[in-house]
């Protein structure tokens, strides 16, 4: 019902492309954990990857799919040192640093954009 951002589509597609896989594990009890979060739903987490050439850097690829001008907050449990905006070849932007305040690093987006953050982690 309603538009296709009120219906959710987008996550029922992922859903439906990407199922959840159940690993089996230990009956031991886990708290319950997440890399990453973003706070608009209109914002997707597309890809978490290593760095090409830095291997204590991950590389996160986020896009706006809603058509919408937004801003959005990533959130993560890494040990993050130093976060900054870059380019699709993970060539650092010009000032593109990003300060980690405590809810996250400040994101913004313009209809359908496509933002790759370079995230250096602490050893």
């Amino acid at each position: 019902a309603g538009s296709f951002q009120d219906a959710g589509v987008i996550q029922c597609a992922y859903n439906l492309n990407f199922p959840l896989h159940a690993v089996p594990a230990s009956s031991a009890q886990c708290p319950a954990w997440s890399a990453f979060s973003v706070s608009s739903p209109a914002v997707v987490l597309e890809t978490v990857k290593q760095a090409e050439d830095r291997p204590e850097a991950v590389v996160v690829r986020l896009y706006e799919a809603h058509g919408s001008t937004v801003v959005a907050w990533l959130q993560t449990s890494l040990p993050v040192k130093e976060a900054m905006l870059c380019d699709l070849l993970e060539r650092p932007a010009a000032q593109g640093r990003l300060p980690l305040e405590q809810q996250g690093m400040r994101l913004s987006f313009t209809p359908f954009r496509v933002l790759s953050v370079l995230l250096v982690l602490r050893r």
